[in-house]
């Protein structure tokens, strides 16, 4: 079962991405509000799969990607944000993401999403 942590701000895309069905093989051992938040809970969960927004408050996803990286290694990190332009992507691949889809997006498209990194 791989552990899924989900970051947004939002809490009706957290709960979306939660809700998702035909996640099988997962299950969310925590969510988080913002970067800070998403670090206190990686420590405690050591997530396999970790989605995240790129704008949030108080620290947004690319000052907390590299932090997630590094204190997580073995997770995949994949952004889900509506920034959808290139140089945005880039950068937050380069930042430790390992993929990117863009708001919106439909269940199958974040479960194909899912399904990559993990074999990845």
């Amino acid at each position: 079962m791989k552990r899924l942590m989900i970051v947004d701000d939002s809490m009706v895309i957290r709960r979306r991405i939660s809700r998702t069905h035909g996640l099988d093989g997962y299950a969310v051992v925590g969510t988080a509000e913002d970067g800070i938040n998403a670090i206190e809970v990686a420590r405690e969960t050591q997530p396999d799969m970790i989605t995240i927004d790129l704008t949030m408050p108080n620290m947004d996803g690319p000052e907390a990607i590299p932090v997630l990286a590094s204190l997580c290694p073995q997770a995949r990190i994949l952004v889900v944000s509506a920034l959808s332009d290139k140089a945005t992507a880039i950068g937050a691949l380069a930042s430790g993401a390992h993929g990117f889809l863009c708001k919106p997006f439909t269940d199958q498209e974040l479960r194909d999403a899912l399904l990559e990194l993990a074999q990845d």
